[in-house]
């Protein structure tokens, strides 16, 4: 039987429809071997040269979760945090990056030739980062899929704290923090969640890029 031609695969364009950050959590904890799996195939996201020079910090036990918190906001900021319900998941998931790790790749023979394994300043694009990022987009998507909830956010001027705290290497950039759970009722979106989509025809420039408005 002749296979149907290409296409969006339904189950998944709904998912990527529906997935919404989660800003409040039931307290419920999850299993670890569910933890587990959303890690492993979140891991499987595409990487440059297959360098997999991503990694995950997974805080599952209570007085873990609790440590972070403690160290990024602490009590006396709690009362005018405006999602507390945030500080409820039951797993926060830290993942990191190792540059070294691409420059290192770069030097094998089969990549030599690209010179980027001379150094980090001989990458235009810093490609740690954008397998990060994809790792972390495959993340999302999955807790969205196993019927959690998930929330990207920063560590900005905390993370030589959460550090220290955990044990981070030096030459491992964490990119943020992953919560997850179960989502807890209605949710309090973000101002963000208020701007409209760009339409698609705004954004795809199809054999070239359009001059912009104004210009000769």
């Amino acid at each position: 039987m002749a296979q149907a031609g290409p296409g969006p695969v339904s189950e998944l364009a709904d998912v990527v429809r529906r997935r919404r950050m989660v800003r409040a959590f039931l307290a419920e904890p999850l299993p670890t071997a569910l933890v587990d799996e959303l890690v492993d195939l979140a891991r499987r996201a595409p990487a440059a040269g297959n360098t997999q020079g991503v990694a995950f910090l997974v805080l599952d036990q209570p007085p873990d979760v609790a440590r972070y918190w403690d160290t990024t906001l602490p009590e006396a900021r709690r009362a005018a945090f405006p999602w507390p319900g945030l500080l409820a998941a039951p797993v926060l998931v830290v993942p990191c990056v190792r540059a070294a790790a691409y420059v290192a790749r770069y030097r094998e023979a089969d990549k030599a030739s690209t010179g980027l394994g001379a150094g980090t300043e001989q990458w235009a694009v810093p490609y740690w980062h954008v397998d990060g990022g994809m790792a972390v987009a495959q993340l999302l998507l999955l807790a969205d899929d196993a019927g959690l909830g998930a929330l990207l956010f920063g560590i900005f001027e905390h993370e030589p704290a959460v550090r220290a705290a955990f044990g981070i290497p030096d030459d491992w950039q964490p990119l943020g923090t992953v919560a997850l759970g179960r989502p807890a009722g209605r949710q309090r979106p973000s101002r963000s969640a208020a701007r409209a989509r760009r339409p698609l025809a705004e954004i795809l420039h199809r054999r070239r890029w359009p001059p912009s408005a104004g210009a000769e």
